[in-house]
């Protein structure tokens, strides 16, 4: 029998992303975040509206998602209670946040100038995503007590950056799942991959026939 309950988040467990975006002074944000999907070569994420990251990308338009694996946690919790945001969010006050300008350093992390958008990838992540904002939509549209308080950026990915050791070998265009041990935050608390539980039918459907506009123009760049 399943019981009723009132979590106070459902966060059931998603990657951990890194959103690198240059400041007004061209210096650098780097911000983690759990709220992120992919479709296809485009990703869905969700930054408070209050947050420096938002201001920045809607600001610049453009980004990099970092992708750290289980080897960087140390460095997100370094980042985790920092905002580049001054004077401090009064939400983020009661959470003992603290305005942190110099993220990388606070991290422990390398900088690495953007190929394609002026924002920052990490030296450190095994995979880095150049983005560029293809739409906003704004959350609790509905609820006058909700309404703007979480934006969601539509990115489109314009270059996949990914370290040589995680490609399936024989495949220069696909990660290896067996390989790639991604940073997962489940209820505030970080785990990584296991191994593969079971066969999957999907995997039957080579990946190629995914490919969408989005990474036919992305290798145009």
């Amino acid at each position: 029998m399943h019981h009723v309950c009132t979590p106070s988040i459902l966060y059931f467990g998603t990657p951990v992303v890194l959103v690198g975006t240059s400041n007004e002074d061209d210096t650098y944000n780097l911000a983690p975040i759990s709220s992120v999907f992919w479709l296809g070569w485009r990703a869905i994420i969700g930054v408070s509206a209050s947050a420096k990251t938002a201001e920045n990308l809607l600001r610049t338009r453009q980004c990099v998602l970092n992708l750290p694996s289980v080897n960087e946690a140390f460095a997100v919790n370094r980042l985790a209670k920092t905002t580049g945001s001054n004077p401090v969010p009064a939400a983020k006050l009661k959470r003992d946040y603290r305005y942190e300008p110099r993220k990388f350093e606070t991290a422990g992390l390398t900088p690495q100038a953007g190929q394609l958008v002026a924002a920052p990838r990490v030296l450190e992540c095994p995979v880095q995503l150049e983005a560029s904002l293809a739409a906003v939509h704004t959350t609790g549209l509905e609820d006058p007590d909700l309404r703007g308080r979480i934006l969601i950026f539509e990115l489109r990915m314009l270059r996949v950056h990914a370290l040589p050791q995680l490609m399936m070998d024989g495949h220069p265009n696909r990660i290896d799942p067996d390989k790639w041990r991604p940073l997962i935050m489940s209820f505030q608390e970080f785990y990584g991959l296991g191994e593969k539980v079971h066969y999957s039918t999907l995997a039957e459907i080579p990946e190629v026939l995914y490919q969408t506009a989005d990474m036919m123009k992305a290798g145009r760049q």
